[in-house]
C-alpha cells in the first residue's frame, strides 16, 4: 500500500504498481507522472465515480483495479489505453458498460456485484477475452457477439436476471469454467433435505482454517448429543448476499445435490437463521494440504504451484483416477462444479484426495439433454486442464513414462 503524500513528494518515481486507499474522490494527477513505467495502478477502496480523459497518458497500463467505489458507469477512457487487458471494477454501482469503454487487449473483466442491465456488442470483438465475471447484476440477456469469443475459458454469470440458458455458451471452443444458478431460467427441486438442519447454537467455533470468497472455514466443536456427529467438525460460515461466484443459498444446495463422495468434502448439517447461513462438515485430516495455487495476475486461468514443488507420475495418475470418478459423480448428479482446479483440492502424503469448495457450482438437470451434455463437455476441459496442470509438476525423470503419455492424451 502506497500514500498520497508518497505520490505527491515524487517518492515513487519509477514504480510499475501502485496502489492507494485513502478515501479519495478524486483522481490524483500526479499518478500521471508515472506513465514512464506504471503498469498496475490499484485505487480500489475509495469513493471515485469518475477517471480523467488525461489517463491516456497512461501507455504502459495492463491491470487497473477500482473495486469498491461509487462509479455508476465503466469509464470510457479505459477503452483508449492500448496495453490495458485486466479491468476490475467489482462492488461499484455500474449501470451501464458503453461500447467504447472495453480496451482491445482485453483479456481479464471483472464486473461482479454492480447493477448493469446490457452489455455491449463491442465485449464479443475482444478475442484476447479469458476470463469474464459478471456475478451479481442485472443481466437478462447477453449479447449475440459473445459467440465469437473463441478464447474464453472462465464465465461467472450467477445471480443475474437472465431468462433463459444462454446457448452459445455450449460452443465456445475453450470454456471450462462456468458458473450460473441464481437466474430466473435455474428451476430445480430443492436437495435441501439431504442432511439434517440444526441450530448455530448447536457448535462453538474455534480456529479459522481458511477463508473464499463465499466465506470462512473454522474448526468447531460439536455441543449437541442428539445428533451423532464427531466431537471436533468444520464449519463453513457463508458472507453476505452475494460473491464473486453467486449466492451462498445456491452454493450450499449444489452442495448438498452432490451427494456423498469418498473424494467430496463431506457434508453433515445445515444451519439456515436470519442472516446466518453455515455448513456444518466432517473435519479433514491435519496431513491434507492444498495441491496448487490458484491463477495469477499472468497465468489469467490456470493454476500455480510452489516453486521447486514436484510429483512423481504414480501420485499424478492416483489423483487424476480419483478426480475422474468425482466428475462422473457429481454430473451424475447433474452438478457443474465450475470451479475444478488443485487449489480447490486436497490431497495427503500418499495421493488420497478430497475436492471441495463448490462456490462456483451450478444445479443443472432441468436443463434440455443436448445443454447438460454441454455443460458436461464445459466441465470436461477444466478436467483436462487439471491434468495438464498438474503434469507440469510431474518429477522429471517421469515424463519420458507410459503414465505419463497416457494422461497427456487423456480425454473425458
Amino acid at each position: 500500500m502506497h500514500t498520497l503524500e508518497q505520490l505527491k513528494s515524487g517518492q515513487l518515481k519509477g514504480i510499475k504498481r501502485l496502489k492507494l486507499s485513502e478515501g479519495l474522490t478524486e483522481f490524483p494527477l500526479e499518478i500521471l507522472e508515472l506513465a514512464d513505467s506504471l503498469e498496475i495502478l490499484d485505487l480500489s477502496g475509495n469513493q471515485l465515480s469518475e477517471l480523467p480523459q488525461q489517463l491516456t497518458q497512461l501507455t504502459n497500463l495492463r491491470i487497473i483495479f477500482a473495486s469498491n467505489n461509487l462509479f455508476t458507469h465503466l469509464p470510457d477512457v479505459l477503452g483508449s489505453l492500448p496495453k490495458l487487458e485486466m479491468v476490475g471494477f467489482k462492488t461499484n454501482q455500474i449501470k451501464t458498460v458503453s461500447e467504447e469503454s472495453l480496451p482491445v487487449q482485453l483479456r481479464w473483466l471483472i464486473l461482479t456485484d454492480n447493477a448493469i442491465e446490457v452489455l455491449p456488442n463491442s465485449l464479443g470483438e475482444r478475442p484476447r477475452l479469458q476470463k469474464l465475471a459478471l456475478a451479481g447484476n442485472q443481466l437478462r440477456t447477453l449479447p449475440e457477439s459473445m459467440e465469437n469469443l473463441s478464447n474464453l475459458e472462465l464465465v461467472r454469470l450467477s445471480a443475474n436476471q437472465l431468462t433463459e440458458f444462454p446457448e452459445f455458451l455450449i460452443k465456445l471452443p475453450k470454456l471450462a469454467w462456468l458458473a450460473f444458478a441464481g437466474n430466473p431460467f435455474c428451476k430445480h427441486p430443492s436437495s435441501l433435505d439431504n442432511v439434517p438442519a440444526v441450530s448455530s447454537q448447536c457448535y462453538s467455533l474455534n480456529q479459522v482454517l481458511g477463508q473464499g470468497a463465499s466465506g470462512v472455514i473454522s474448526h468447531a466443536n460439536w455441543l449437541n448429543s442428539d445428533f451423532d456427529f464427531p466431537q471436533e467438525v468444520a464449519v463453513k460460515v457463508f458472507k453476505g448476499e452475494v460473491t464473486s461466484d453467486g449466492y451462498p443459498h445456491d452454493e450450499l444446495e449444489a452442495c448438498l445435490q452432490a451427494g456423498h463422495h469418498s473424494n467430496l468434502v463431506k457434508s453433515i448439517a445445515q444451519v439456515d437463521e436470519q442472516d446466518y447461513l453455515a455448513l456444518v462438515m466432517e473435519l479433514i485430516p491435519s496431513n491434507y494440504y492444498n495441491l496448487g495455487l490458484p491463477p495469477t495476475l499472468e497465468t489469467c486461468t490456470r493454476d500455480t504451484f510452489p516453486e521447486g514443488f514436484e510429483l512423481p507420475i504414480a501420485q499424478i495418475d492416483n489423483i487424476v483416477t480419483q478426480m475422474i470418478d468425482v466428475f462422473n459423480h457429481l454430473h451424475d448428479n447433474k452438478v457443474c462444479h465450475g470451479d475444478l482446479y488443485a487449489h480447490n483440492t486436497l490431497v495427503n502424503e500418499q495421493g488420497q484426495m478430497i475436492f471441495g469448495d463448490f462456490g462456483a457450482a451450478t444445479i443443472y438437470g432441468y436443463l434440455t439433454e443436448e445443454q447438460q451434455q454441454g455443460i458436461r463437455r464445459i466441465e470436461a476441459r477444466a478436467l483436462k486442464y487439471f491434468i495438464e496442470d498438474l503434469l507440469t509438476v510431474c518429477s522429471t525423470g517421469d515424463i519420458d513414462s507410459e503414465l505419463y503419455k497416457k494422461l497427456e492424451n487423456y480425454h473425458a
